[in-house]
């Protein structure tokens, strides 16, 4: 620790961010993409329509498959088309007694098989669709704070401790520059060290309050993993009645069907909830014991514009309408988290405050990486003194170059990967993760091969060239292309590819700059130069005075 306090905090600010900046650049990465998890699903699914059907129509032709398709399941889970996401995604739980043992070497659960069953469905149609398998937009999802290879209880917590560390960051970022404000306004180009201090600056403070509440929300969504000591006091013997009461859920049923009736229309009991809602729109609904006379149906509020996370629900008897239960109200602890835990996911946001998020996300990134890449640039005239750079400079170096320009790479790979891999490969989603992380593994090693300043410029050059490739591949792989998406006013998935052109241009332009940099002289090489400058202009003085004598 250095004397002084404003000191001391510029070293924890310091250390704080370095130490985990290279996962936390991965998870802010991840997560920023999430907030269009919806629209990279539907992307990197191009077998799926376009719906115009209303909600009540979807429904109905939901449990007109599902009749079909699973008549005995003890439950049908459906999720109902909106805006985002315009195909139906539906699930259900066959019997016990009708899964058969699995063959040596054969996974228990089985797509549209087993003990369990699913289905993407067409609502304008009712028929299936057979789109290729991917997590889509779900992988980012679950990357930002589940980290894909690493067991998900270790995760977590390593997610955890980068967020803490990178709320320490903040709030000693915020006390080291007593300048903050002038600082936002002040850039320094092409001056070194200070330009990249400049640019770290205004990285910063451009979104602070955003990078506060993000960092500050994602701390509370596993607040309860992190301190479950006041939960195990409580609920000593049984966690899950906590969680039902403080979340205000419904309670499982689990009983077994008894007898035949046949259950009300659908659209009467939606209309029923929304009634009950006063016009709030339904998200989906699941159905348990369907063709029982104790059939009963729960029916989910579509989150709209509600800030918390946690949305009303209601059960009804499927077969005379009767309500039966709501989900109770949530007490203000409760409501607090759910409030928190929704301004992190930001489900609220319409088409202009979700792009501000994920502008303000993008920013973040660039803060994030800004930060990794001062501490070396500031070490580096150190190094330069001794003659020699140490293990440690190379080290920040390889990791600088792997994370901040091979993470593109690796997003690039995993968007064309999904276009390029066989449509029936088995294992296809797990697949195109392995893309993912063999693209950035690639990266890596190419940095700590040649941690260099022109390895830079290479892997932004690879990157730009990927990220355009990504829509003339999909052009040339599907017809949900430019020349047919921007023609039928789909602007989800034109716009996706807009968007990765856009990030191609940003990143060439950054691989140019980064190949014509030169690093700034420091004061002690300029008073040598100038000082050598003048006496060779004085040594010809001298000479020409010499020769005119």
């Amino acid at each position: 620790m250095k004397n002084g306090f404003r000191q001391s905090m510029a070293w924890l600010h310091t250390w704080t961010g370095l130490l985990v900046g290279w996962l936390l650049l991965l998870i802010f990465m991840a997560g920023t993409a999430s907030y269009y998890r919806e629209e990279i699903s539907r992307w990197m699914r191009p077998e799926l329509p376009r719906s115009t059907v209303t909600s009540e129509v979807a429904a109905e032709r939901a449990i007109a498959f599902l009749q079909h398709k699973a008549p005995q399941a003890e439950s049908w889970n459906v999720t109902l088309p909106d805006p985002r996401n315009p195909a139906m995604r539906m699930f259900w739980r066959n019997p016990e007694s009708m899964v058969k043992p699995p063959a040596e070497g054969e996974k228990r659960r089985r797509r549209g098989g087993g003990r369990f069953g699913d289905a993407t469905v067409d609502p304008g149609t009712g028929e299936e669709v057979a789109a290729r398998e991917t997590r889509g937009g779900d992988f980012f999802y679950r990357l930002h704070f589940d980290l894909h290879y690493i067991p998900v209880l270790w995760a977590r917590y390593l997610v955890g401790f980068c967020a803490m560390f990178m709320l320490v960051a903040i709030i000693t970022g915020v006390i080291t520059h007593k300048k903050i404000f002038k600082d936002f306004f002040t850039f320094r180009k092409d001056k070194g060290l200070r330009s990249w201090l400049d640019f770290h600056n205004v990285s910063a403070v451009m979104a602070l309050p955003y990078h506060a509440m993000i960092t500050y929300t994602g701390i509370v969504t596993l607040m309860f993993m992190y301190l479950p000591w006041g939960v195990n006091v409580a609920y000593p013997k049984d966690e899950e009645a906590f969680f039902s009461e403080a979340f205000a859920r419904l309670a499982d049923i689990d009983t077994p069907t008894e007898g035949t009736a046949t259950a009300l229309p659908i659209q009467q009991l939606l209309d029923a909830a929304r009634a009950e809602w006063k016009g709030a729109q339904v998200s989906g609904f699941t159905l348990y014991h369907p063709g029982g006379a104790n059939a009963v149906i729960d029916v989910y509020q579509r989150d709209g514009k509600r800030l918390s996370v946690d949305t009303p629900s209601l059960r009804y008897d499927a077969v005379n309408g009767t309500l039966i239960e709501a989900s109770p109200l949530s007490g203000g602890a409760t409501q607090t988290r759910g409030v928190m835990y929704g301004l992190h996911l930001a489900r609220f946001a319409d088409w202009g405050l979700r792009a501000l998020f994920f502008v303000s996300g993008l920013i973040g990134c660039l803060m994030v990486a800004s930060g990794v890449v001062l501490w070396a640039v500031k070490e580096r005239p150190k190094h330069a003194k001794a003659g020699r750079i140490g293990v440690g400079l190379r080290l920040v170096d390889a990791l600088n170059i792997g994370a901040v320009a091979g993470l593109p790479i690796a997003f690039a790979a995993y968007f064309l990967g999904n276009r390029l891999l066989p449509v029936q490969l088995a294992e296809r989603a797990d697949a195109e993760a392995n893309v993912f992380f063999y693209a950035w593994g690639a990266a890596l090693l190419a940095a700590f091969l040649w941690p260099k300043r022109l390895m830079w410029a290479w892997q932004l050059y690879l990157g730009a060239a990927l990220f355009a490739l990504i829509p003339v591949v999909n052009a040339l792989t599907t017809h949900a292309h430019l020349g047919v998406t921007l023609r039928n006013g789909d602007w989800v998935l034109a716009g996706f590819d807009l968007v990765m052109l856009a990030f191609g241009a940003v990143l060439a332009y950054c691989g140019l700059r980064m190949q014509r940099w030169q690093p700034a002289l420091s004061a002690a090489e300029k008073k040598k130069r100038q000082a050598a400058a003048a006496a060779a202009a004085k040594a010809q003085a001298s000479a020409g005075t010499e020769v005119n004598a």
